[in-house]
């Protein structure tokens, strides 16, 4: 016979309190005096009692798990991002179901759906289009965009003034002597390339020097031809500085531009959007636009946090400034 479930009753009766007062200490919603609280938590650690979180969730019409949704799970960026959200959930007593839309529209929208079936009191975004968004917004859910803006509807977000470090990246470049600096860059409509381009446009533009839609490459998302166009990039416009616009593509051309045994920065110069771990490992070390990457994430959760203690309170996009970290792998045009 499968042994009954150790209930919030059971608790109360072993420690010797009423169920109201362990319902208090256990959710740690309510004051319970400090001796008693430990004592329903040792008790409760003993006999092994696990709260019914499906019951809690209908009788409140809503959960303590927030849902959060980021590009690409295996994303060194997305990764510290999601470490900033869970900390500052964790420390307000929610608790952050993590799911990966590979920037897949259909996949987000399967996400959200399961986070409006579990009550869950709000969604945090790195958003793939418009859609999941303004899905949750209609449904009255509160959103948090971070990263990038795309919701039609009014939802808050944190983002980075991408256009001040794309051109902060290039005028670095213009400022050693190159005139052939190639972009690589995601082919989207998000807003964090769209202001990378326009920074590295606006560094050329004003240092006077045409903008060169040949230096310009643009990929799909985890596209099989990316190796074989940097390289073509390579034998056809001779660039004598890359800018990569994600870390990922700065990766795959740091990758070539070693199998072709090109001396960074003698031969080429490389810089990045995105500063990861393994820049600041390699030699030399990469040059790049280091992002607040976990402080966005923090900020985004302490969004929605405002947001369902007031959900009356105005909207508020914030703009986080992002850093050239000047590295190894730049210099003067050979």
């Amino acid at each position: 016979m499968t042994a009954r479930p150790i209930t919030l009753a059971d608790v109360a009766r072993e420690a010797g309190t009423s169920a109201s007062t362990a319902s208090r200490a256990l959710s740690g919603r309510g004051y319970v005096a400090p001796h008693v609280k430990k004592r329903l938590l040792a008790t409760a650690d003993r006999l092994g009692y696990v709260p019914n979180l499906s019951a809690r969730t209908l009788k409140q019409r809503t959960s303590r798990v927030v849902g959060v949704v980021v590009s690409d799970l295996g994303n060194q960026f997305y990764a510290a991002l999601a470490a900033g959200i869970e900390q500052t959930l964790r420390e307000a007593n929610y608790q952050m179901l993590l799911l990966g839309d590979n920037s897949d529209v259909a996949q987000e929208l399967s996400g959200v759906r399961m986070f409006l079936s579990m009550r869950a009191p709000g969604v945090i975004m790195t958003p793939a289009s418009n859609t999941a968004a303004d899905l949750l917004v209609a449904r009255g859910l509160p959103v948090v965009e971070v990263d990038r803006r795309l919701a039609t509807s009014s939802c808050d977000a944190v983002v980075i003034d991408n256009e001040q470090g794309g051109r902060a990246a290039v005028e670095h470049l213009i400022q050693l002597g190159h005139t052939r600096i190639a972009l690589l860059m995601a082919r989207t409509t998000w807003t964090t390339d769209a202001g990378r381009l326009q920074g590295y446009r606006a560094a050329l533009t004003g240092a006077g020097m045409r903008v060169d839609r040949r230096l310009i490459v643009k990929f799909a998302t985890h596209a099989a031809d990316t190796v074989k166009r940097i390289e073509l990039l390579l034998d056809e416009q001779q660039p004598t500085a890359i800018f990569a616009a994600n870390n990922q593509l700065a990766e795959q051309a740091w990758h070539v531009l070693r199998r072709r045994k090109l001396s960074i920065p003698r031969d080429i110069s490389l810089v990045a959007f995105d500063d990861v771990p393994w820049m600041g490992m390699v030699q030399p070390a990469i040059t790049a636009v280091a992002q607040p990457t976990f402080e966005m994430g923090r900020r985004a959760a302490l969004l929605l946090l405002r947001r369902l203690e007031d959900p009356t309170c105005g909207r508020t996009v914030e703009v986080l400034e992002p850093r050239l970290v000047t590295r190894g792998s730049t210099g003067g045009k050979r």
